[in-house]
Formats: C-alpha cells, sequence, structure tokens
C-alpha cells in the first residue's frame, strides 16, 4: 500500500483556505485543518454551523470516533464538554465531537452502524417528545390566557 507524501501546506476542508504546517484550525471558521489536496475530505461534509454527533468518555474515545468520521471522509472537531473541566488529568473527563450541519445526518448513520452514536438523531433534529412537550407549553399557555381573560371579565 502506498501513500501519498504530506503536503507542504494545510488547508481548511470548509472554505478551502491556505495554512503552514504549523497551524491545525482555520482562523475563519474553526474548521480542522487537513494536508492540502487531502482526498478523504469531502467539502460537502463541511458546511453549516457545528453540531454534536458523538461524545467519548475520554480525550482517546473521542479521537477514535473523529478518527473514524475521516475515514469516511467528515471533517470533525474534539472539544471538552461543558461543565467537566479537569485540569489535573488533561486526557481525561467527556469529550464532544462535532460536525458541521451537512455531515451530521451521514455521520450519525456512520456512527449507527459503527454502534458508536446514540440512537436518537443529531441535534436540531424533531423528536415526538420535543414535539409533544411544545405541544404542551403551547395547550397551557392558552388556558392560562384565557382564564386570565375571565377572571378579568366584568362580573354581572
Amino acid at each position: 500500500m502506498s501513500r501519498k507524501s504530506p503536503s507542504s501546506s494545510l488547508s481548511c476542508p470548509r472554505c478551502e483556505s491556505t495554512y503552514p504546517l504549523d497551524e491545525r484550525f482555520c482562523a475563519r471558521c474553526g474548521m480542522p485543518l487537513v494536508y492540502a489536496g487531502h482526498e478523504r475530505i469531502n467539502a460537502e461534509y463541511a458546511r453549516g454551523e457545528l453540531v454534536r454527533v458523538a461524545g467519548g468518555r475520554n480525550q482517546a474515545e473521542a479521537e477514535l470516533i473523529q478518527n473514524l468520521l475521516m475515514e469516511e471522509g467528515i471533517p470533525s472537531v474534539v472539544r471538552r464538554s461543558a461543565g467537566f473541566d479537569v485540569p489535573d488529568y488533561l486526557a481525561g473527563g467527556p469529550r464532544d465531537v462535532l460536525v458541521a450541519e451537512s455531515g451530521a445526518r451521514a455521520a450519525h448513520e456512520m456512527l449507527l452502524d459503527a454502534d458508536l452514536a446514540p440512537k436518537t438523531a443529531p441535534a436540531g433534529s424533531p423528536t415526538p417528545f420535543r414535539t409533544a412537550l411544545v405541544v404542551l407549553i403551547v395547550v397551557a399557555l392558552a388556558f392560562l390566557l384565557v382564564y386570565g381573560l375571565w377572571l378579568l371579565a366584568p362580573k354581572v
């Protein structure tokens, strides 16, 4: 198996800006940089805001998920989960794996096939629970409005 030698520059898979080899993330959009001319990255999966598609219990597990996504051409970013700062153990603590919105569905399907994703849809997709909760809130607000108007109505 022959491998291509790494390029002398890095590029952003989203905005295609080029950077020197000592950079890691795009200054414009925050995506992780890849070697210029890297065939594995699908630019269609690098559009939109970053959304969480999976999580790891630690840095190593999150990087494993990130590498599986990269094999499918889906660029991703790993960040420490909110509220879990463990400064004494730099690799410890849960991590979020984020991809661009355009790659969220493909990432979720790939991670489901690998049995690494939750059985729910990616963030932003409506769920039956969320829909029922919104309907319940709307009904409760309507009831309170009608009841308040009834209390304010002049009594005969």
